[in-house]
């Protein structure tokens, strides 16, 4: 379902990777970062989504995410990510006591 909802989607990266976030200088965007154009979750955008650069593309992890500032819980794929991208991507989500999250990764 993921990989059909990738191939027909158009992904919008509008943080770039090495980009700060808007509101939290602290935070460095450590590859591009967007969402699926067309989708909904729960913050009112599109689906997010992490992208790198792995010529495969696959599409094996999850990210589900608990936000307590925002009141919210969402998930994020990752796309094309290295194994340390993905390790990099989840200390991110999981670096304050406001937000934490689980990587799911597809079995192989």
């Amino acid at each position: 379902m993921v990989d059909q909802l990738i191939a027909s989607t158009k992904i919008v990266i509008d943080r770039p990777r090495g980009s700060v976030h808007p509101r939290f200088e602290d935070f460095v965007y450590p590859v591009d970062y967007g969402y699926l154009e067309g989708t909904a979750s729960m913050d009112g955008g599109g689906t997010d989504v992490w992208v790198s650069t792995d010529p495969a593309g696959e599409v094996n992890v999850v990210l589900c995410v608990v936000d307590l500032m925002k009141g919210d819980s969402e998930i994020k794929i990752l796309i094309g990510c290295t194994k340390q991208e993905k390790e990099r991507i989840y200390q991110l989500h999981n670096e304050t006591q406001f937000m934490k999250g689980i990587l799911i990764q597809r079995e192989e």
